[in-house]
């Protein structure tokens, strides 16, 4: 989700507590549209980074830092001459706008005091730091919006800075239950955008949890609520601003399996199945929460290019499958030709000539059965030519059973690497499903080009009981852990019935408690294609019952005598060792 309202409430409340009564210590500008400054205060030095990225404007406290460039651009020397040596008097939040005001005092050439202020806007593509004199007019800003941009505000030096009201809403903070309802509760529209786009501040997510504390349907027009359902929608809503105005807040991230999926400043509530994370500091959720989708997003962005290659080629193995099913289905007659040709030869010698069929009876069923025939042909001919239909389609069957196998093979094959594309966490891990790709011949491997190097190695979790798991994230991984790693002894887990990664947990001849077991089955059911179901089957059994397939693809297996157990996916709580 974007920065709404509230976050930038959160975010206000911890940098004026970090950093009012600050010293401005360094100002870089590492990229074109951000900020990095460093302010001391009360003995601590603060990082406070802030961008107007147009995809991804953000403002937070962060220990990490950044290089900066040769020559520093010109708003950062603009800032430096200014502010720095600077001190942070005051940092504001104007109503619930998406802007944060720092006030500073410094000295002037001549040692005059001054007052300037430095203005970060996170409203999207229209993000931007603006520099202002105390009068209001704008000495500079990371970014120049003329005219030409923006028939509503100039942001430009010389003029004067204002926020533009492109939008009639209410603020959320001061609001009465009157016109609460007058604003919301009368929009022909659905109930949760009739919130967030009447009142400033509020995104679709806090809109939605609103709803979903007061049992409402967010989709029920709010035109259409009882006077009850209004009474109540409003309680709810004021006291989640009331937490709001008086800082009551929760930082958190919110987890579908490994994967970010929402962060807020207060409890989300409708995401009752989700795994939440609480933080201490909103500046650790918004550099977590980025972090870790930032490198989701570069996995998928760098792995679309295999994503296409295996699709297309799944899609193009699942027509030829469905295809020869179709054809495969078609020689289930083959046999009634052979039966045709038996009773021709049997009762043939009854027929009288030109005769067109054959009513006889079938002594394999014991039912009566009419066989056409050719007239221009003898009943020794007619039964022929029914064998060589029999023949012709008893070959054909053969031979389509045997493809039919290998294309199902290959669709597995390909399902299993698309679940190790889902897997994938880093670049070395993409090379090596690369790899196999290109020794399958999906991908051709260019001239001269040696084999890589494989750096990637399987996932390392400690269970509970202090038993080291081992979870393979593609094919190769799978069948090194399971015929090199793993010794007889050892268990062996996979989800059943679909692509996924082997687990196996390591024993050094020891019996395994059942909370481990439980454990490496929710590994199993995680890392598999079923990865997003509630509950799933996984199979477990001794490593010394896993064979290969023999000509098998790599991680192709089978087993007998093996146990079963139905787990959910959930390992929030599993301790990671490596990825």
């Amino acid at each position: 989700m974007a920065l709404d309202g509230i976050v930038i409430a959160h975010l206000t409340k911890e940098l004026q507590e970090a950093l009012t009564g600050g010293k401005i210590a360094k100002i870089a500008q590492p990229e074109n549209d951000e900020l990095l400054l460093t302010i001391k205060n009360f003995k601590n030095q603060y990082r406070l980074l802030i961008s107007a990225g147009a995809s991804l404007p953000l403002i937070y406290l962060t220990s990490e830092n950044k290089p900066s460039p040769m020559t520093a651009p010109n708003f950062c020397m603009l800032l430096r001459k200014h502010i720095a040596n600077g001190k942070i008097t005051r940092i504001y939040q104007p109503e619930m706008e998406r802007i944060i005001h720092f006030e500073i005092e410094h000295l002037n050439e001549l040692g005059d005091l001054c007052k300037k202020s430095l203005i970060v806007e996170i409203m999207g593509k229209h993000s931007n730091i603006i520099f202002c004199s105390e009068d209001g007019k704008i000495i500079d800003s990371i970014k120049h919006v003329g005219i030409q941009m923006s028939s509503v505000r100039e942001v430009l030096p010389g003029r004067d800075y204002f926020i533009p009201k492109t939008q009639d809403k209410a603020n959320p903070l001061t609001i009465t239950e009157e016109e609460f309802k007058a604003r919301v509760l009368t929009k022909p529209m659905p109930l949760s955008k009739a919130i967030y786009q009447s009142l400033t501040g509020l995104s679709p997510l806090i809109a939605e949890e609103i709803c979903y504390r007061a049992s409402l349907d967010s989709g029920k027009s709010a035109n259409c609520l009882t006077d009850l359902e209004q009474l109540h929608l409003y309680h709810i809503f004021s006291m989640l601003m009331e937490d709001v105005a008086q800082g009551n807040f929760q930082a958190s991230i919110v987890y579908q399996g490994k994967e970010p999926i929402e962060f807020s400043s207060v409890p989300l509530t409708q995401y009752g199945d989700c795994r939440c994370e609480t933080y201490d500091s909103i500046s650790s959720v918004l550099e977590n929460y980025y972090a870790m989708k930032n490198t989701i997003t570069r996995i998928r962005q760098r792995s679309s290019d295999l994503r296409r290659i295996v699709s297309t080629a799944l899609e193009r193995n699942r027509k030829k499958y469905d295809l020869q099913l179709r054809q495969l289905k078609d020689t289930d007659k083959r046999e009634k030709f052979r039966v045709y040709g038996e009773l021709i030869n049997t009762y043939g010698y009854e027929l009288s000539p030109g005769a067109k069929k054959l009513e006889a009876l079938n002594y394999y069923t014991n039912e009566m059965v009419t066989i056409p025939l050719d007239e221009t042909l003898s009943p020794q001919e007619n039964a022929q030519k029914n064998f060589e239909k029999y023949n012709k389609l008893k070959r054909t069957y053969e031979a389509l059973t045997k493809l039919t196998e290998e294309t199902k093979e290959e669709i597995l094959h390909l399902e299993s690497i698309s679940t190790a594309l889902d897997i994938a966490l880093s670049e070395e891990d993409l090379v090596e499903i690369k790899e196999e790709l290109v020794e399958y011949g999906y991908i051709k491997r260019k001239g001269g080009q040696k084999k890589v190097k494989i750096t990637s190695k399987p996932f390392h979790y400690l269970s509970s009981d202090g038993f080291h798991m081992y979870v393979g994230k593609n094919n190769f991984q799978n069948e090194e852990l399971t015929f090199k790693v793993a010794n007889g002894g050892d268990w062996w887990f996979h989800a059943k019935g679909c692509p996924g990664s082997h687990v196996i947990v390591k024993t050094n001849g020891m019996e395994l408690p059942d909370s481990t077991f439980e454990e490496a089955a929710r590994l199993a059911a995680y890392y598999s294609q079923n990865r997003k179901a509630d509950k799933v089957e996984v199979d477990y059994v001794e490593r010394k019952h896993v064979k290969k397939v023999t000509g098998g693809k790599p991680g192709f297996v089978i087993y007998h005598t093996n146990y079963s157990m139905v787990i959910d996916t959930d390992i929030s709580n599993i301790e990671l060792v490596s990825r």
